[in-house]
């Protein structure tokens, strides 16, 4: 079973979901992990409070990336207040196989972001809409 969870997670790195930058997203945030390196970007773009598009960048290892992809996937159609409910273990059961504590940050490093992000650390407001 762990066999069929490391090609899901492989595929992810490989063929990211939802990878590359919004334009003019409304939440955006970027984290990363010094132990190892990972940098992880995610941009949210919400409608109402729905997100309709969600995108990130980054580099790093396998489980970085690969679960920053699967959190993207997870995250399009859902409210910005369902989105504040992804735990450390919705993350881990995404993954589907054990991660050590080295491993741990690397594969949270896309929900710090996305906590960060939603919860106003880094909000994107948009001049322009204030004219209307």
């Amino acid at each position: 079973m762990d066999d069929l969870y490391r090609e899901n997670i492989l595929d992810h790195y490989k063929h990211p979901r939802n990878y590359g930058t919004l334009e003019r997203p409304t939440y955006s945030r970027e984290e990363h992990n010094p132990l190892c390196g990972d940098r992880l970007r995610i941009d949210l773009l919400v409608e109402g409070d729905v997100i309709t598009d969600v995108r990130f960048t980054g580099r790093g290892c396998a489980i970085s990336q690969a679960s920053a992809s699967m959190l993207t996937e997870e995250l399009l159609g859902k409210t910005v207040d369902e989105a504040k409910t992804i735990s450390k273990q919705d993350i881990l059961d995404l993954l589907g196989i054990p991660i050590g504590p080295v491993r741990l940050k690397c594969a949270l490093l896309s929900l710090k972001a996305l906590k960060a992000g939603i919860y106003g650390l880094d909000i994107i407001e948009d001049d322009e809409d204030d004219e209307l």
